[in-house]
């Protein structure tokens, strides 16, 4: 009897594991559809489209002097603007989280405006205020140095359309983090700045990680904030790789300017891999805890 019942409980089992939701293949479809139209599709097209030239045609494309010093300005800006973000924005997080003043939530509804604000109204805005003339350029000017039109401003432009990536990735882990280990490590003894370092910093790792990486990924691609302030000169190496890939749009040179397009795709995808493999060894440190 008992092993009749055991059977009958493997059969209900098994009948639930393979029960297929109702709309479930209606759900699948418009996804995969949804994810190829606006995706999949696009990507391939650029793919096929870089493919018209040769690899002899593609390397020489690349090794040109503009694209290069494009390619180091993109990069090199958007490093330096992500770690910036990663060490004012672990700041900003912790004084929103951990103080109360007044204005607080005002102040945190400020932190999405890059996000909701046009890139160009961003860039033109960057521009006015940093050019000789401008409230914070003028007296820039007059110690010597100038902001806008070169890769200062372009920095400056990279800064605040990437600093909200950091916050809202490290924002949430401080709101969860148990202050117990905070107390356990002060009641032995440890100094407030040993605390931060070994206690917290471990834990806002992975999430300080995701944030520049998102923060970095973003500044590269970035055209609008950064096309204003910029200059866009050649002879001053202020070109982005995306104002390159656009002046070649502009002389109907569409296959260099989608096998430009193919290096920054390949370059997004090693960084969006890198930030899901960081998420995930979180998660499995987050399930062993």
């Amino acid at each position: 009897m008992a092993a009749e019942e055991n059977g009958k409980k493997d059969k209900l089992n098994n009948a639930k594991k393979t029960r297929v939701i109702p709309g479930y293949h209606l759900t699948l479809g418009i996804v995969i559809a949804m994810l190829s139209l606006i995706v999949l599709i696009p990507l391939a097209s650029v793919l096929v489209s870089s493919l018209k030239l040769s690899p002899s045609e593609f390397w020489h494309l690349l090794l040109k002097k503009n694209v290069l010093n494009a390619f180091k300005t993109s990069i090199g800006c958007s490093f330096i603007a992500a770690v910036v973000n990663t060490v004012f924005g672990l700041i900003i997080a912790w004084t929103l989280v951990k103080y109360d003043f007044p204005g607080k939530k005002i102040l945190d509804g400020f932190i999405e405006l890059p996000f909701c604000l046009p890139t160009a109204v961003a860039g033109i805005t960057l521009s006015r205020l940093y050019s000789e003339d401008g409230f914070l350029g003028k007296p820039l000017a007059a110690l010597g140095i100038d902001v806008a039109y070169t890769k200062i401003g372009l920095t400056i432009a990279l800064v605040f359309v990437g600093i909200p990536f950091v916050i809202r990735a490290v924002q949430p882990i401080l709101e969860k983090m148990d202050n117990q280990y905070e107390e356990a490590a002060y009641m032995l003894g440890a100094t407030p700045r040993r605390i931060f370092f070994k206690v917290i910093l471990p834990e806002l790792r992975p999430a300080l990680l995701t944030g520049f990486g998102l923060a970095f990924a973003r500044g590269i691609g970035e055209y609008g904030s950064v096309i204003y302030i910029s200059g866009n000169s050649a002879k001053e190496q202020t070109q982005v790789i995306s104002y390159v890939i656009m002046q070649k749009l502009s002389y109907i040179d569409y296959a260099s300017a989608t096998a430009i397009a193919l290096v920054m795709l390949v370059i997004s995808f090693v960084l969006l891999f890198a930030i899901n493999i960081v998420q995930l060894k979180q998660s499995k440190r987050t399930n062993l805890l």
